[in-house]
């Protein structure tokens, strides 16, 4: 009898570590150092780089662009270039954003070329 509830808790166990959220990709995430919108604004960030935060509001017709919050600033974050669109994705969501840093007139944007969420 032992073995059966030591065996029905193991996969009790299994099925429930399986049961937590997967993260999702966009794009392709390539293994860039993680920076801060306050290190791009002091312009001690690398061009390419990876940025964490919460997304505060997108693009309301194609999703080809969001804004993104990281505690130390707002950036502006376009995926038009990278192929995906981020209409999929719920406002407030936390998300990782890999990219490259681009100046769009006065405004320093992130060109994305891939998020996870």
């Amino acid at each position: 009898m032992r073995p059966l509830i030591s065996g029905l808790l193991l996969v009790l166990a299994l099925s429930v570590s399986g049961c937590g959220s997967k993260e999702r990709i966009l794009g392709k995430m390539s293994s860039v150092k993680l920076s801060s919108i306050l290190a791009i604004n002091a312009g001690d960030a690398p061009g390419k780089l990876a940025l964490q935060g919460t997304m505060i509001d997108k693009c309301p017709q194609a999703g080809c662009w969001f804004h993104l919050d990281d505690g130390t600033g707002v950036i502006k974050v376009d995926t038009k270039g990278a192929g995906f669109v981020v209409t999929q994705i719920p406002l407030n969501a936390k998300v990782k954003v890999a990219g490259l840093l681009q100046q769009d007139g006065e405004e320093v944007q992130l060109r994305a070329t891939g998020v996870t969420y």
